[in-house]
């Protein structure tokens, strides 16, 4: 494979997946699929949400490089040397976002989500029920175990609201932190791709050359 071809390859297969992290941190604003969390979204929605680690690391961080990338790999003013190099900064600023977003997925799964729990089950006294907003697994949870609640799925029933909402950020969390993942890996890819062009020139550069001359050959 040329690197025009893998640059056009690695430009198209970025974009889903930016698109991707860009609806699973959407997603994420909207435990139970209502509204009402953002009205006091500094106490009711996880901080790593709010870094928008999947809109802005893993999506917009990620499209502008991947569109240059896909014009390296076309007959266009970007396919040589100049926009190899280009490409390989570009593909920089792509892993630098990925990695935020990657980062941000694995504290947010780290410390578990934001929701409404019942403050006395960390305390003896049990027949006071006091709801308050919080993180229970990243904090009062240190107070009775030091394992991690991802390995006790019995005790997410600590959350009492937004319904599920445990599951709900395990699951988009781990979808940023693959596709994240992915990311990275395909903007390195990239990087040493792009060195290639730079070095060796790209194909479309030599097929473009090839067809002048054959169409000086074939004037009279």
């Amino acid at each position: 494979m040329c690197t025009g071809k893998c640059s056009t390859f690695i430009g198209v297969s970025l974009f889903p997946v930016s698109l991707v992290c860009v609806a699973a941190n959407l997603m994420m604003f909207f435990p139970d699929g209502s509204r009402e969390y953002l009205e006091n979204a500094e106490e009711q929605i996880t901080q790593e949400v709010r870094n928008l680690g999947g809109v802005i690391g893993g999506g917009l961080l990620v499209l502008f490089p991947a569109i240059h990338i896909i014009a390296t790999g076309r007959m266009s003013c970007c396919s040589n040397r100049c926009g190899m190099l280009m490409s390989i900064l570009l593909a920089l600023v792509g892993i630098g976002g990925a990695l935020f977003g990657f980062l941000m997925s694995i504290i947010g799964l780290l410390r578990g989500p934001v929701c409404q729990f019942d403050s006395s089950y960390f305390t003896d006294d049990l027949s006071k029920p006091s709801l308050v907003w919080g993180r229970p697994f990243s904090e009062e949870l240190k107070t009775i175990s030091n394992e991690s609640y991802l390995l006790h799925r019995d005790i997410w029933n600590i959350c009492v609201a937004p319904p599920n909402v445990v599951l709900f950020n395990v699951i988009l969390f781990s979808i940023i932190m693959v596709a994240t993942g992915a990311e990275i890996i395909l903007c390195a890819i990239q990087t040493v791709n792009g060195l290639f062009g730079c070095i060796c020139g790209t194909c479309q550069n030599e097929k473009s050359e090839n067809r002048d001359k054959e169409k000086m050959i074939e004037l009279p």
